[in-house]
């Protein structure tokens, strides 16, 4: 949550598991808005405002992360968000 109020506009995460098989990418697209990404078991994809999105966060992990215990956070900076978010289109 402290990563995603300090994310820029137009900046992504992606949060992986351990594997790297599944993924939750989450980018900023307004000052109060995010885009999120899901690829794994489902795909699908939310936009909503930061206060939203602890609720989303914590069900996104357990249904994506079950039984993992560490999860990888990479910083997809401005560039590659575009191509993250935009490879699934829905």
């Amino acid at each position: 949550m402290n990563k995603l109020k300090k994310l820029p506009i137009g900046h992504a995460i992606d949060l992986r598991t351990y594997k790297r098989n599944r993924s939750v990418v989450i980018a900023r697209i307004g000052k109060d808005s995010f885009d999120v990404v899901e690829k794994g078991f489902h795909d699908d994809r939310f936009q909503l405002p930061l206060s939203k999105m602890k609720k989303l966060l914590k069900n996104l992990m357990k249904k994506e992360f079950p039984r993992s215990t560490k999860i990888r956070c990479y910083d997809l900076g401005e560039s590659e968000a575009d191509v993250h978010i935009r490879r699934k289109k829905i």
